[in-house]
């Protein structure tokens, strides 16, 4: 194992703590030929263009090459990307990525005619062509999510402008990451003993944990200061933001830009709004968590800069790599036999990139390669960090057991359930470390976590969630969402989600502008549906028997063979309910009960 006192370079890290990229191209000439491969396909299928309606057997051919050739195109991104993450500084394979990319965007132009003329095709020639062609009628699902989209298609001339107008619509987002960034620039955060420590967006979160009180407060106080020098720049660029989702579901006819954005994962708005209405009944125990925050800080008086603090500390001792990949391996049991024997493969067979060494990439993730998943971390022999190592291989072993069971059209689950089998593995581990803990302090500790996590993601989640649909119900009725709009709307949310227990100083008025998710397309809701789901499937995994583990194993088979919520209801969680989300919300009332009890004690 490396020494973590110094950022090893890539050739010191032992190759059992680095993953095997051969798995995917023993060499990188390997990953040139394929290319060359794909590049001769890309062109193929542009000659199918105004041809796919003309009979079943054309129709099949270009599906299953397109189908083919976009498992090449993945791997050849996969291998290209992984390479370059080793160690970002390394010249070959930022080009690498550049020619994926490059065959990225020839694939999708390449294939650009597919929708419009598999729209053009009646569903009773479709009906027709899968009677001559049985093997066709594996895609009929796939033609069906095209075809079911017709009332939200244009005509051809429509559509061109519409893609026209899609780096346009994109600006928003750009102008939000150039400006945050590259240009906006803060000033030194104070320490209690006057030591200056550098403030950027990526060391903020870090300052918001310290002990320090006063660095906290600076901190807090030089990053919203800086971002209300450019508020109204930012103000701008929301609202552009707003107005460029709201002209496009305008556009293909859709009642709402909300409306628009789930459509695409087949998620029913009521899920969105059955949320909001959950988690807003239950903001008492969000209210209780800020009363128990400010006594164990013993503090007067709670302030936002006072929300990521360690709520208690010691008690936990740290945790090598070796020992986190054995506890969550165990941690794993009641999932079964099959599950922990994927595990094994991914423990053992360097699927995983551990250590931080000079140039990697930073931060973690997992990416689902056809040849087995990747995962990427940064270990730092923490609590948080065996955490992120159960949370990315949740994702592993549900994109393994997808890609392993689903067909290439169907294997790739869509980003509303993204989040549920890693958030699953976080809380079977959770569960699994108290079970074994019974110091006060370290299950103080295992809690604080705990609840930690039901703050930022649940409580916290859903109010960005309905902030972003307040923005677009001013939008659509003729608002014009100027900066001290949006810092009126937010600090009236921070303020009911907080509770009279916390001073909602002014400056969190600012904090939608900061905030990267609100160029996502509603997409912060989904992290808060997710959170449910998981602990209400751990929940049941755990009390549930053999059955339960089998429902769960067969919705993380299922990629995207059924809509999202079908999937879920498979594995015994209903998100069209308020059940899963009463239910997670009444466990973090039970974690709180004992850790008042603990800290009492």
């Amino acid at each position: 194992m490396p020494d973590h006192k110094t950022i090893p370079l890539r050739s010191e890290i032992p190759e059992a703590y680095t993953w095997n990229t051969a798995d995917l191209y023993p060499t990188d000439d390997a990953w040139h030929t394929d290319a060359q491969l794909l590049r001769t396909q890309i062109d193929t299928l542009g000659s199918y263009a105004g041809r796919l309606g003309s009979g079943a057997d054309t129709l099949y051919d270009y599906v299953t090459l397109e189908q083919e050739a976009g498992e090449r195109l993945s791997k050849l991104l996969d291998y290209a990307q992984r390479k370059s993450d080793e160690d970002t500084r390394v010249d070959t394979y930022q080009a690498m990525v550049g020619k994926a990319m490059s065959l990225y965007v020839d694939f999708l132009r390449a294939t650009a005619f597919e929708t419009p003329e598999v729209l053009s095709i009646p569903e009773e020639q479709l009906e027709a062509f899968y009677a001559q062609k049985p093997e066709l009628t594996l895609y009929r699902r796939y033609f069906h999510n095209i075809q079911r989209r017709r009332a939200h298609t244009l005509s051809d001339a429509e559509e061109r402008l519409l893609a026209a107008a899609g780096d346009m619509a994109q600006a928003p987002d750009d102008i939000f990451s150039k400006l945050t960034d590259a240009d906006l620039t803060f000033p030194p955060a104070v320490d209690s003993q006057g030591v200056q420590h550098p403030l950027s967006n990526a060391s903020y979160t870090l300052l918001m944990a310290s002990e320090d009180r006063a660095l906290r407060k600076s901190a807090f106080e030089g990053l919203y200061a800086s971002y209300g020098g450019m508020k109204n720049t930012l103000a701008a660029t929301l609202s552009s933001q707003v107005k460029q989702l709201q002209f496009f579901a305008t556009a293909r006819k859709y009642p709402s830009a909300l409306s628009a954005s789930l459509d695409a994962n087949h998620v029913p708005e009521s899920v969105y709004h059955t949320l909001i209405r959950t988690v807003r009944a239950n903001l008492d125990k969000m209210h209780r968590y800020v009363r128990l925050r400010r006594k164990l800080l013993g503090v007067d008086e709670l302030h936002m800069y006072d929300v990521y603090a360690p709520m208690v500390s010691g008690g936990v001792t740290a945790f090598p790599y070796d020992q986190a990949k054995e506890t969550v391996y165990q941690a794993m049991a009641p999932l079964g036999e099959e599950y922990q024997s994927i595990l094994r493969e991914a423990l053992d067979h360097r699927w995983i990139d551990v250590y931080e060494n000079v140039g990697k990439r930073s931060g973690g993730y997992m990416s689902g390669a056809m040849v087995h998943p990747y995962i990427l971390l940064n270990y730092q022999d923490d609590l948080d960090s065996m955490f992120t190592l159960a949370h990315e291989l949740g994702h592993a072993v549900h994109s393994y057991r997808s890609n392993r069971d689903q067909p290439t059209v169907y294997r790739d689950y869509v980003i509303f359930v993204a989040e549920v089998a890693s958030t699953c593995n976080e809380a079977l581990l959770m569960e699994h470390l108290l079970a074994r803990t019974s110091d006060k302090r370290s299950r103080a500790v295992l809690i604080n976590h705990f609840l930690e996590q039901f703050k930022s993601t649940l409580y916290r989640q859903t109010m960005f969630a309905e902030f972003e649909l307040r923005m677009g119900e001013l939008a659509a009725q003729g608002e014009t969402l100027t900066a001290d709009l949006l810092c009126r709307e937010y600090k009236a949310l921070n303020e009911a989600y907080f509770g009279p227990d916390m001073v909602s100083d002014d400056a969190i008025a600012l904090e939608w502008s900061r905030i990267p998710h609100f160029y996502y397309n509603y997409y912060a809701f989904q992290y808060a549906t997710g959170y449910s789901a998981a602990i209400a499937l751990s929940r049941r995994i755990l009390s549930g028997g053999p059955q339960a583990v089998e429902d769960y194993l067969h919705f993380l088979s299922g990629g995207c063979s059924q809509d999202p919520i079908d999937l879920l209801k498979g594995a015994g969680v209903d998100m069209t309910s308020p059940q899963p989300i009463q239910s997670a919300l009444d466990l973090f009332d039970q974690l709180l009960d004992e850790m008042e009890s603990l800290m009492e004690a």
